[in-house]
């Protein structure tokens, strides 16, 4: 039966990374790109999981385990719900503690070390992480009310391996272990869950397909009439009212306000910040926020300014927007980028 069930499910993976490959154009990157290497991952644990091998048997292939498609899914839901069109760099570090694992089990099948305490303690503080990527996942879909009907495979799939945790932890101090999430129940009951996850991905995926990707935005605008002129011509005149008019240090400056002052129609920078200059209407305001925030705090001028009065200065009028937006931009809060640029001084 979990083999019949196995066999499905990679079926319906195969499909699934096939419709997004011949439709990868049509979809906002990376995300599109992290779930297709969710699916991917997943792929590979129905096939080669240690407990439940689909075309061998008693071979450990243990990098094929859950580790990989969980940090995929995390970095996927991240992008997903911030809508960013490029991939950090800085996020290939969410992948360290699968390089670990990958490195502890070598360890262990070279060296059969698989009853030394400390490393069975390694073990579990590295599963802990991937335990801690499936509670950020949930906290982001429950606060962005995106793709929520994940939660109906994220919070299981923290269950089990809370529970599996759990019976690490009794196996030490030789504690009857919890039957039902054993190793091999625990593989089994996970492979069960992305199985209906993948289902429900592609039922989505035929019924409503930007509930599971958002769409690309050259697709939005692909009839707009906009020629290379105009949008040359246009593109600059949005520049020059940021660069030389200032034009950010309107805190109530909206798409339809900046239609009206430059005289564009407002569907025109739309497209032209999406599709030419890779942005949405609220990152390129708040972008030349930040950079002018920035050249103040190096300004003696204001020295005796609260960072909010420094930020009412530059356009922003909310404290909340403000601390997310610049984190975004800068990857630190504004306290910690200040303090950063003290210690450089």
């Amino acid at each position: 039966m979990l083999a019949a069930l196995q066999l499905i499910t990679l079926l319906q993976g195969i499909f699934l990374l096939s419709v997004l490959f011949m439709k990868r154009k049509t979809y906002k990157q990376p995300a599109l790109w992290l779930l297709f290497g969710t699916i991917l991952a997943i792929l590979f644990f129905v096939i080669g999981d240690d407990e439940n091998n689909l075309f061998t048997q008693e071979i450990d292939w243990f990098f094929f385990d859950a580790s990989l498609f969980i940090t995929f899914l995390f970095l996927f839901v991240r992008y997903y719900v911030s809508g960013r069109t490029s991939f950090l760099t800085a996020d290939i570090l969410f992948f360290v503690p699968n390089m670990l694992y990958f490195a502890n089990e070598v360890y262990e099948a070279m060296f059969g070390a698989t009853e030394i305490l400390a490393i069975e303690i390694m073990e579990l503080c590295i599963e802990l992480t991937f335990l801690v990527y499936l509670i950020l996942t949930i906290r982001t879909l429950f606060l962005s009310r995106k793709q929520r009907w994940m939660l109906f495979f994220v919070i299981p799939l923290s269950l089990l391996m809370s529970a599996s945790m759990l019976n690490e932890v009794l196996g030490w101090f030789e504690l009857p272990e919890i039957v039902l999430f054993n190793d091999a129940n625990f593989n089994t009951l996970t492979l069960v869950t992305v199985a209906i996850l993948f289902y429900f991905i592609t039922m989505k995926l035929i019924v409503a397909p930007t509930q599971v990707l958002l769409k690309n935005e050259t697709e939005k605008y692909q009839s707009s009439g906009l020629n290379k002129n105009l949008i040359e011509t246009y593109k600059q005149r949005i520049v020059d009212y940021m660069e030389e008019e200032q034009g950010f240090t309107d805190s109530k400056l909206s798409l339809t306000l900046l239609s009206q002052r430059l005289e564009i129609p407002k569907q025109y920078i739309s497209e032209i910040l999406n599709v030419h200059l890779r942005t949405n209407f609220q990152d390129f305001i708040n972008k030349y926020r930040i950079d002018a925030f920035v050249d103040c705090l190096k300004s003696n001028r204001y020295d005796h300014y609260a960072l909010m009065g420094i930020a009412s200065e530059v356009g922003f009028n909310s404290k909340s927007s403000f601390y997310a937006s610049f984190k975004k931009h800068k990857g630190l809060t504004p306290t910690e980028y200040k303090k950063k640029m003290l210690l450089v001084e």
